[in-house]
């Protein structure tokens, strides 16, 4: 149980401690700086340890946002501190300062022993979370009159309706914002209050879309219908989980990889069953949803590519961007140009009621054309950022790129003997290098037939190009686009030589093998994102890298039968999944035991 302890003589009238004992803290009370020491140093060394003035007049869910939000180390408000166990001696070593010097007492000007660790904290350069508050009060009034003033404040705010606000997020989809977070809040805290977790309403999220899915494959209208009834509600439950975490601070690791996972779990899965429910018909639309599934996960490599490449550079300035910012500031464009990308409420929503409303084939070509039209959007007004913005791309953000690239060991040994050759070439070499190189093995497995040798030479000219464009530091203003190159090249290979097999099952094996691939390479993502690394070189090595998977399947072509070839890329999808969805899980809860920092996943980036 994490221990607060209160510091100061109370005060008559005064809840703070029933407060404290409210949010799970085990309360203590102390005399003085010398006894505040003296009970920081007896508190459990691996639980949370907060000081908190007995005078403090505000809300609860200030002392709530203050006191027991997980991701931060050292956080503090008005008249409270608080330390998680990786701070403690951080905070110990304030308080040991506080305590020894002018005999207890300190040159500041600051009466609350609270407020002088975290100048104490401020002094040592330490980096102390400060909430924002809003219209929430946190206070240490220093006489009667401000004391009732102060509690007047408090009355004039309602705790709980800023708390229900604060627990939605400030920039959302058009349909999230005005359809979904107008009642879904109110869901959330319902679960709140009967002790259910983020994880648990993520996990009923995925429960309910796999059973959409399945609604989906009996191929009726009914079940169509009843597809996209459950696949918005899915959304309203993923919606939820998030506003849960921020409705009660139960922010995790394992929470932001859950909900993230889950996000794509959740849409392929259901494209799956629109295509089995399409078969049941006798409309053959898995390319369809292979395709799809492909532009979605491309347009998000994008996305984490372009964020990862800039998220830290220096001198980040663009006029595009200083234009997108302007317009940004005009109300009803904010709105068409969230729409407009299409973020997962609109495209949801647009699938469930296309589900129900036509047939799998029209709902696929609807989310085709809508997806590669905000994917086109975006990545050019990137293109555009990055050719006018003046920046340096730093270590870390090249290495983000590397890594996202997910070159396997043919790449890796190749690009070693290439370094000199692309020293010698202009900045824009890696995606000048990286998209014919792609480009070219996927047409040649378009434009050859089935089971010739073209594909697979193609397919080795590939592995050189892909060599060439890591073998210098991604920095270069367009480099963010190698890794999304890397991954339209390989899912689209797959496709084509699945299609052109011609056989039937092919197609579902492709998807299944996609499907696989696409997950380590999400995965590699929300490791980056969490600041937990890439996934380690074995995996990475055993799975082949991009361009090595590359290889592998045209040789498969070329070597096999249509229906030897069907059954290669089903034992393919089977082990590639296996690896590594076991080592991701065993990545992920081994994080969360040993209490890697707590994140929270915002959602794909719009």
């Amino acid at each position: 149980m994490p221990t607060a302890i209160l510091t100061g003589q109370p005060v008559p009238g005064s809840s703070i401690e029933s407060e404290l004992r409210s949010l799970g803290f085990d309360v203590h009370l102390a005399s003085g700086a010398a006894d505040t020491e003296t009970l920081l140093a007896r508190a459990p060394g691996d639980e949370r340890v907060a000081v908190v003035d007995a005078r403090f007049v505000g809300h609860p869910h200030a002392l709530r946002l203050g006191l027991t939000d997980p991701r931060f180390p050292l956080a503090a408000i008005p008249g409270a501190v608080t330390a998680q166990p990786a701070a403690r001696q951080t905070l110990t070593r304030a308080m040991a300062r506080e305590n020894s010097a002018a005999g207890g007492g300190t040159a500041l000007a600051v009466d609350s022993l609270a407020d002088r660790i975290t100048a104490a904290l401020d002094a040592d350069g330490a980096e102390v979370h400060r909430p924002e508050l809003g219209r929430l009060v946190a206070a240490v009034p220093a006489d009667p009159q401000a004391r009732n003033e102060a509690r007047q404040a408090v009355a004039a705010v309602d705790d709980e309706a800023v708390r229900l606000k604060s627990a939605v997020k400030a920039r959302d989809g058009f349909v999230t914002t005005f359809l979904i977070s107008p009642y879904s809040r109110y869901i959330a805290r319902w679960c709140a209050r009967r002790g259910l977790t983020p994880n648990q309403v993520t996990t009923a999220s995925l429960i309910t879309a796999l059973i959409a899915a399945g609604c989906a494959a009996t191929g009726t209208r009914a079940g169509f219908v009843a597809a996209g009834v459950l696949l918005i509600a899915s959304f309203v439950l993923d919606c939820t989980d998030g506003q849960l975490a921020r409705y009660s601070l139960q922010y995790s690791t394992l929470g932001a990889w859950l909900d993230a996972t889950f996000d794509r779990a959740k849409e392929y899965a259901y494209y799956a069953g629109l295509a089995l429910g399409a078969a049941r018909g006798g409309d053959d639309v898995w390319a369809l949803a292979l395709g799809a599934m492909v532009l979605q996960t491309c347009r998000h490599v994008v996305d984490f590519s372009f964020n990862e490449a800039n998220h830290d550079a220096t001198a980040n300035t663009s006029p595009t961007a200083a234009l997108s910012d302007k317009l940004d500031s005009v109300g009803w464009t904010v709105w068409v140009r969230r729409m407009i990308v299409l973020p997962i409420g609109e495209r949801w929503a647009m699938i469930a009621v296309l589900t129900a409303l036509t047939t799998p084939r029209i709902t696929f070509y609807a989310l085709l054309i809508g997806c590669a039209f905000s994917a086109t959007y975006t990545t050019a007004g990137r293109v555009l950022r990055s050719l006018t913005r003046r920046a340096t791309r730093t270590d870390r953000a090249a290495k983000a790129l590397a890594d996202l690239a997910d070159s396997g060991p043919l790449a890796e040994a190749a690009a070693r003997g290439l370094r000199g050759t692309a020293r010698r070439l202009p900045a824009i070499t890696a995606p000048a290098v990286a998209l014919p190189g792609g480009a070219a093995v996927v047409a040649t497995a378009a434009l050859t037939d089935f089971g010739g040798p073209w594909p697979l030479v193609a397919a080795l000219v590939y592995v050189l190009t892909s060599a060439l464009a890591v073998a210098r530091p991604l920095k270069g203003a367009l480099d963010w686009l190698v890794p999304p190159f890397f991954r339209a090249a390989e899912y689209l290979t797959v496709l084509v030589l699945a299609a052109k097999a011609d056989v039937n099952g092919a197609l579902p094996a492709a998807f299944g093998l996609v499907s696989a691939v696409a997950y380590h390479h999400y995965d590699t993502v929300y490791r980056i994102r969490g600041d937990a690394g890439a996934p380690p070189q074995w995996l990475v090595r055993t799975v082949g890298g991009h361009e090595g998977r590359t290889l592998v399947i045209c040789a498969l072509a070329v070597l096999l039968t249509a229906s030897q070839f069907k059954l290669a890329l089903t034992v393919l999808a089977v082990a590639v999944a296996l690896v590594v969805l076991v080592e991701s899980i065993r990545f992920w809860v081994a994080a969360h035991k040993v209490g890697a920092p707590a994140v929270h996943d915002e959602g794909e980036p719009a």
